[in-house]
């Protein structure tokens, strides 16, 4: 009877083990997804407004999504591509993005993005951060 208790806490303590594990790498992989499209949304941004050519900015947008695309997979369509270049936009100061991206994924800050006022952005950041525990 002992032994299949002790058996029994054993397993207890690795699923356990397992679930803690599993959860603290998708918290990681989504932080450096957060950042990864940040650091692309600003480098394209950046890029273009050096340019100061519009024309360029669009034909730049499709020919970088279309390459990505092509070796990474749909995470970098023309769209997605847009919203980092937003997202690095409206949040460009990149230590808001630090402080918030363990507590928050990135389909919580695309929903953050179409906030037009900056208090208001701001506001909702912080009452998402209180709401997730963090």
């Amino acid at each position: 009877m002992l032994q299949n208790q002790t058996h029994q806490d054993l397993m207890k303590d690795l699923k356990d083990l397992v679930a803690q594990t599993k959860s603290q790498l998708a918290i990681q992989v989504n932080s450096a997804m957060v950042v990864l499209y940040w650091k692309i949304g600003d480098r394209i941004n950046k890029d273009i407004l050096e340019n100061k050519r519009a024309q360029y900015g669009k034909e730049i947008i499709v020919q970088i999504s279309r390459q990505l695309t092509v070796e990474f997979g749909s995470s970098f369509s023309e769209k997605n591509i847009r919203k980092m270049m937003q997202f690095a936009s409206v949040f460009d100061d990149f230590r808001i993005v630090a402080s918030a991206m363990r507590q928050l994924a990135w389909t919580h800050f695309l929903l953050l993005i179409p906030i037009s006022e900056d208090v208001k952005r701001k506001f909702t950041l912080k009452y998402a951060k209180l709401k997730t525990g963090v």
